[in-house]
């Protein structure tokens, strides 16, 4: 059973560490413009902005590093999926469309107030993907 106010679902979990990482981006001066942005094909947790960068970024989070760690677990696959939506959302998005722009990874591990994060920045480019 889970404490009260401690969330339960791994939606709910997804959505703190989600919470968390926007926080400390904005704690480093990036400024969100969209989060949870979904196509049919993928999927991009967060959309920030680091000046003139548009940068697209995975959340990932695990409670212990057992199996690689929360970066671990951005694949080939993940990382395709990501590119395809931030192309969708940039075709959305026209006067943005012309930006500079990255893919980054937060990995955080660990719980409430004991979570630690890491930031990869340019963790992948579209290159690694082809």
């Amino acid at each position: 059973m889970t404490a009260p106010g401690k969330p339960s679902s791994r939606r709910a979990i997804g959505a703190a560490g989600e919470d968390a990482a926007l926080a400390w981006l904005r704690e480093r001066g990036l400024q969100p413009l969209a989060r949870n942005v979904a196509f049919a094909f993928g999927e991009i947790d967060l959309i920030v902005r680091d000046g003139a960068t548009i940068v697209f970024v995975e959340v990932r989070q695990r409670g212990n590093d057992h199996f690689g760690g929360a970066a671990a677990s951005v694949d080939r696959r993940k990382c395709g999926r990501i590119a395809r939506a931030a192309s969708a959302w940039l075709v959305s998005n026209p006067t943005l469309a012309k930006a500079p722009c990255r893919f980054d990874v937060l990995a955080l591990s660990g719980r409430d107030a004991n979570v630690q994060i890491e930031w990869i920045r340019d963790a992948f480019t579209l290159d690694d993907i082809r």
